[in-house]
């Protein structure tokens, strides 16, 4: 993703991802932008929700993807409510600007994952219908963007394959840059 943004914006993005560990000190406090994937398995102490509460408190952003299914949606619902206890989880409506910061977004439909080239579905486990979710500030900024039933990681990853359909990694691209661009102006 590093050099979608290199090439696609101004933004001078480093040329690579730097992983973070929540339990690694306060290292997370470094990086201003986190992406988390598969976080239908986690299972954060409360050490860890401590620090990723302080995290995005202070003006962090969070991006989770690639979860799919019921049992994923309720295993990272739980962890997110050790996070924020009292901040619901909500539907992002159409006219939030995270989809109105690079490009408008006003089609968003199912992007699926590598494994759509194998079984020609959209959707893994019982994840159906995409969801484009999020948890607000108490100033209506989102710090946590989720995208349950998708793979965007996968889309941006693969938009060199010709096997990978380009309407999937073009979307996955856009949404990414709105999101990044976002978490940095607002």
């Amino acid at each position: 993703m590093a050099a979608a943004v290199r090439r696609l914006t101004r933004i001078s993005a480093r040329p690579f991802e730097q992983p973070v560990n929540l339990d690694d000190g306060d290292d997370v406090f470094n990086w201003p932008w986190l992406y988390a994937v598969e976080v239908g398995w986690w299972d954060l102490t409360d050490d860890q929700a401590a620090k990723l509460r302080s995290f995005l408190l202070r003006g962090g952003f969070l991006m989770v993807d690639d979860f799919h299914g019921t049992r994923e949606w309720e295993v990272f619902a739980a962890s997110m409510r050790r996070v924020f206890p009292d901040r619901p989880i909500i539907d992002i409506p159409g006219s939030d600007p995270i989809f109105h910061t690079l490009w408008d977004l006003d089609e968003r439909f199912q992007v699926p994952g590598l494994q759509f080239v194998q079984t020609g579905r959209t959707y893994e486990n019982d994840g159906y219908d995409p969801k484009w979710r999020a948890i607000y500030d108490d100033k209506g900024r989102i710090m946590v963007a989720i995208f349950h039933n998708m793979d965007l990681g996968d889309s941006v990853e693969h938009s060199d394959n010709p096997r990978y359909p380009q309407k999937y990694s073009a979307e996955g691209i856009r949404v990414f840059l709105n999101y990044v661009i976002y978490s940095m102006t607002h």
